[in-house]
């Protein structure tokens, strides 16, 4: 992380100052540190360039520990899968499996087949309408943002498929967040085999308490994220706290009258932010000023299964054909606008 972000960082369990170790730094980059709360106590360490600011509530399972993914032990388990998904032209696997390949490239740290792995999945495992309508937000807030001088702290972040567009296009610091760190992590390789880990930072912590100073943020952006945070609560409201300026959220919808998807979102305890309107009004709630931008429709199937991992899946939505409503929600937080 670098060192900027010293001066908008608080705990995130009491909002109490951080007082801040410094172990190992270089120039402006964070790579191993502690910030100790001076009102609770709690610690925070920096560990391999990422700060981790998980509250004591969180979970911290696997947080530091090199533990192989689900893919890897299986393949390791199964290795005549292993030869059937890897040792083979790259044309002659379906789209899931594709991906696949991709995914234990990337664990192996071999970014440039990865990429290309990926590369060739995407365009199986989804409609072209789709594609269209995803590519029209990256580009609609990559054009919003582009006179912006930064930082913009992305939500919710995972692979950094946005955050990767964010700083091959823009010239100003990133800021890359999610729960895991192991995630994170793997982001970082990511981004330095890419070239582009040096205006961006990495912060491990639980949107629904992030370690940000009231009003410290000016940008926020997410790529689909929200739907990912399990159990929201008052996400929106923990959100609107920390920004002062303006919050870029591309989303998609789906139809309320879709039985087959609706289903699987219930089931999930997804209903309100997968939905235009339920979406919308858990914003206003929250108390932001937001607006529909940039929307389009566009077809959407189930992706397809695996052949070598056979009936594996990459999406568990949707479920069924239906139609995505794509948009930017555009928010801006009413209570910093009144100051």
């Amino acid at each position: 992380m670098h060192t900027y972000l010293i001066e908008m960082l608080e705990c995130p369990a009491c909002h109490g100052r951080l007082e801040w170790n410094m172990i190992e730094k270089h120039e402006n980059r964070i790579e191993t540190a502690e910030a100790t709360c001076k009102a609770c106590a709690a610690i925070y360490p920096v560990h391999e360039g990422i700060g981790l600011f998980l509250t004591p509530r969180s979970q911290r399972n696997d947080l530091w520990g090199q533990v192989d993914s689900g893919l890897i032990q299986y393949l390791r388990e199964h290795p005549e899968v292993e030869r059937q998904l890897m040792d083979v032209p790259l044309d002659t696997l379906v789209p899931a499996d594709q991906l696949f390949r991709a995914l234990v490239f990337e664990e192996r740290g071999n970014y440039v087949e990865a990429r290309t792995a990926a590369a060739a999945a995407n365009k199986g495992l989804y409609t072209p309408a789709y594609i269209n309508c995803r590519d029209k937000q990256l580009d609609y807030v990559l054009d919003w943002l582009s006179a912006t001088k930064g930082p913009i702290i992305d939500l919710a972040s995972g692979a950094c498929y946005l955050v990767q567009e964010l700083a091959r296009r823009l010239n100003c610091p990133i800021v890359a967040t999610d729960f895991s760190p192991k995630v994170l992590r793997a982001d970082r390789k990511r981004l330095q085999s890419a070239g582009l880990y040096d205006q961006v930072s990495l912060l491990a912590f639980d949107a629904r308490h992030t370690p940000f100073k009231d009003g410290a943020v000016a940008t926020l952006t997410t790529h689909l994220g929200l739907p990912n945070i399990e159990e929201p609560g008052n996400l929106l409201g923990e959100l609107r706290r920390i920004v002062n300026g303006v919050f870029l959220a591309i989303s998609h919808f789906f139809p309320e009258d879709d039985e087959a998807n609706t289903k699987v979102i219930h089931d999930a305890g997804l209903e309100a932010l997968l939905y235009r309107r339920s979406a919308l009004e858990q914003f206003i709630a929250a108390g932001w000023n937001v607006e529909v931008t940039n929307d389009c429709a566009g077809e959407a199937q189930p992706t397809p299964p695996g052949v070598v991992l056979n009936g594996a899946r990459i999406d568990g939505l949707p479920v069924a054909d239906t139609t995505l409503e794509w948009c930017v929600l555009l928010a801006t937080n009413t209570q910093a606008q009144s100051k």
